[in-house]
């Protein structure tokens, strides 16, 4: 029998490897740190065969030649290794990637993307090196679209996100699956549009999205420089409301929100939020656990971590949420 055995909401940060030592909050990234080391123990005790692993795209693994709304990993997966995250082939669990992709299409109706040689950046790498080090997982990557407008629609990721649910609990065969959303809280990166850029800084982001498939690293340099003179632009009262919404299982309530509204009141970051909503929908939205909320201006993001844990979650209350 398969079943889902853990979920687990994170924000990433590049900024926690590449400038730790000019972080100037050393408490608050302690904290988060911290955070991010119980979620890796809770994980290990949850004994997962195989982790889904929901992250964003920061257009070094797609591209503007053709951006996906959701796309699914079911053979080879590398890591890009930008930043000090982990780089090369990633172990997939084939046989369970290819279950789920069938199963969304022909099943729940869903046209997901499907890639057998998917290449990932920190949007996901980043929990491999703090959530997944040292556990032996395979993984079942979903890379979803949240940088690239037009954007999935709020309501239609978490659809998916219980149609991956129901996947995953009718694969055939033996599975302690996991289930990571990568991304948030509130922050804003300094990136254009890509459909009507403005100024030379916009101009040569928007080129590097469109030409950068076979050399994006050349473009890097300067994307770095751009990103690190943006001025931090954060909404605790935000994330903490976000983050009730996760401990109550209650996290379906962002779609209350259109993309528009989202972007306005917790920047353009927080459309990785989609990845904490489809890991809840999966979880069924049981009640999680937070372990963590700081907000880190010199890593432009508001970071959080919770837990929904089904062996912590009493009966009535998983009834209450299906």
């Amino acid at each position: 029998m398969t079943e889902i055995v853990l979920g687990i909401g994170a924000s990433h940060s590049t900024l926690m490897n590449t400038h730790w030592e000019e972080t100037y909050h050393k408490d608050r990234a302690e904290r988060f740190r911290d955070a991010l080391g119980e979620a890796r123990d809770a994980l290990a005790a949850a004994r997962p065969d195989t982790v889904v692993l929901i992250g964003s795209n920061h257009f070094r693994g797609f591209w503007l030649d053709l951006i996906p709304s959701f796309t699914i990993g079911v053979d080879e997966c590398v890591a890009s290794g930008e930043s000090g995250t982990p780089k090369g082939p990633q172990p997939v669990d084939r046989p369970l990637a290819l279950h789920l992709a069938g199963s969304l299409v022909e099943q729940a109706g869903f046209d997901v993307a499907f890639s057998a040689r998917l290449q990932i950046d920190h949007g996901q790498s980043h929990a491999i090196q703090y959530l997944l080090d040292g556990l032996d997982v395979e993984l079942v990557p979903l890379v979803v679209n949240v940088f690239a407008p037009p954007l999935p629609a709020l309501d239609r990721c978490e659809r998916l996100g219980r149609a991956i649910r129901e996947a995953v609990l009718t694969f055939p065969g033996d599975r302690r699956v996991a289930v990571i959303g990568s991304g948030g809280l509130s922050h804003r990166l300094p990136w254009p549009d890509w459909r009507a850029p403005d100024g030379e800084d916009e101009e040569f982001m928007v080129g590097a999205w469109l030409n950068g498939r076979n050399n994006w690293q050349d473009y890097d340099v300067r994307r770095r420089e751009i990103i690190r003179a943006a001025e931090a632009a954060l909404n605790p009262g935000f994330d903490q409301e976000f983050l009730s919404w996760i401990e109550q299982g209650q996290a379906h309530r962002i779609t209350e929100y259109t993309t528009e509204e989202l972007e306005k009141v917790a920047g353009n970051g927080a459309q990785e939020l989609r990845t904490w909503l489809l890991m809840a929908a999966a979880l069924d939205h049981i009640p999680g656990r937070r372990l963590a909320y700081e907000p880190m201006p010199e890593w432009l993001t508001g970071m959080g971590v919770a837990v929904l844990d089904p062996a912590q979650t009493p009966v009535q209350s998983k009834e209450r949420q299906s």
